[in-house]
C-alpha cells in the first residue's frame, strides 16, 4: 500500500501521490509521516493541499464565548473549568443576550469573517438553553455568515434541533488520543466525544473536530489523535489543530513548549490523512513568529480564527493577520 512515505529506493520527493480519502489508517503510518524529513514531509503536504485547495486562500472564522466559565469539567488546559477559577480568574457568566451576539457577528462579518462560531462552557447544554441559542445561529445566519457552536455533549434530540435552525457546523475536539486522554481530562470518556460526534453526523451538520498538542503528549498520541479523526465514517470538514495555550492556575502551566518544528509536522500529517477538511490554525497563534505560520501555510493549514480573542485567551489582532497576509501573497476567504 503505497502512502507516499520514504523508501530506500524512491525518495519521497519523487513518490507518487500519496492515497487519499482513506478510512483505514494504521498509528504506524501516521508515525512514518511524521517521521519524514522536514522537506519532505511539506512537499508531501502541499502537494495533496494544492489538489484539494487554492493554496494561497485561507478562511477566517471568528470565535465569540456566549456563555463563559463555570464549566464542571476537569480538562487540564481549559482556565473555564470551574474548579480552577480560584487560580485563573475567569469569572462565571450567564448566556449571552442575542442581540449582543448578533452585535459582534456584524463586526465580524465587516471584518472579512466568513464563518461565525459561538462557543458555551458547559458539559452539555439543556435543552431549555437551546431556543436561544437556536435564535443567535437563525440571525447569524441571516447575516449570511456560517454558523459553528461548542456546547459540550449533544444528544441525539438536541443535533436534531441544531439542525432546525440551521446550524453549519458543531465543533466537538477529541483533544488528543485516546491512550493519552486520561492524563488530561477524568470527567468525560473518549467514547462520549465519539457518541457526540455522530450524533452531529447523523443530523447532517458539518462536523468540527480537532485537537490540542503541546500537552505533554508523544508524538505517538498526535499521530493516534490524528488516525481517531482520520478513521471517522466522514472525515471532519473542519480540523482545528490548537497550540496549548498555557493558563496560569491551570494544571498544564507549567509544561514543556511543543517543539514548534513538530507542531508543523502535526500540521502537515493532518493535511495527508484528511486532505478535503478545512485545517485551521488554532488556539496558539499569539505566540507564533509570523515565520512559523507561514510555514503551517505551507504545510496545508487553510483556515485561522481571526479576533483578538478566542474564548478568554489572547489571539493576534486583525490588522497583524492581514499584513501577514499580504507578505505572503495570501487572499482571505
Amino acid at each position: 500500500m503505497d502512502i507516499g512515505i520514504e523508501t530506500d529506493r524512491t525518495p519521497a520527493s519523487e513518490a507518487g501521490p500519496p492515497s487519499e480519502e482513506r478510512h483505514d489508517w494504521l498509528a504506524e503510518e501516521a508515525l512514518a509521516l511524521f517521521g519524514l524529513p522536514f522537506a519532505d514531509l511539506l512537499f508531501q503536504a502541499q502537494a495533496v493541499h494544492r489538489r484539494h485547495h487554492d493554496p494561497n486562500a485561507v478562511q477566517l472564522s471568528q470565535l465569540l464565548s456566549i456563555k463563559t466559565g463555570g464549566c464542571p469539567e476537569d480538562c487540564a488546559y481549559c482556565p473555564q473549568a470551574a474548579r480552577y477559577a480560584g487560580g485563573t480568574g475567569v469569572v462565571a457568566e450567564k448566556l449571552m443576550a442575542v442581540d449582543a451576539v448578533l452585535a459582534d457577528a456584524r463586526r465580524a462579518k465587516a471584518a472579512g469573517a466568513s464563518r461565525y462560531c459561538m462557543g458555551a462552557a458547559w458539559r452539555s447544554p439543556k435543552d431549555k438553553d437551546l431556543d436561544q441559542v437556536a435564535e443567535m445561529i437563525e440571525g447569524v445566519k441571516a447575516l449570511g455568515l456560517e454558523t459553528c457552536v461548542t456546547l459540550g455533549m449533544l444528544e441525539a434530540h438536541q443535533a436534531a434541533r441544531l439542525k432546525e435552525a440551521g446550524l453549519d457546523y458543531y465543533n466537538h475536539n477529541v483533544d488528543t488520543s485516546e491512550e493519552f486522554y486520561g492524563e488530561i481530562i477524568t470527567t468525560r470518556g473518549y467514547d462520549e466525544r465519539l457518541e457526540t460526534l455522530a450524533h452531529v453526523r447523523d443530523a447532517g451538520i458539518h462536523v468540527c473536530s480537532g485537537g490540542i498538542v503541546g500537552m505533554g503528549e508523544a508524538r505517538a498520541d498526535r499521530a493516534g489523535m490524528l488516525v481517531t479523526l482520520a478513521n471517522l465514517p466522514q472525515h471532519p470538514e473542519s480540523v482545528p489543530i490548537n497550540r496549548l495555550v498555557q493558563v496560569a492556575g491551570t494544571p498544564l502551566d507549567a509544561v514543556s513548549e511543543l517543539d514548534p518544528f513538530e507542531f508543523v509536522r502535526t500540521i502537515a500529517v493532518a493535511r495527508i490523512m484528511m486532505p478535503a477538511s478545512y485545517v485551521r490554525l488554532s488556539a496558539g497563534r499569539e505566540d507564533m513568529s509570523d515565520e512559523l505560520q507561514a510555514l503551517c501555510f505551507l504545510a496545508g493549514a487553510n483556515s485561522i480564527f481571526c479576533g483578538e480573542v478566542l474564548l478568554t485567551t489572547p489571539n493576534p489582532e486583525h490588522a497583524d493577520d492581514m499584513r501577514l497576509f499580504a507578505r505572503l501573497g495570501i487572499r482571505p476567504e
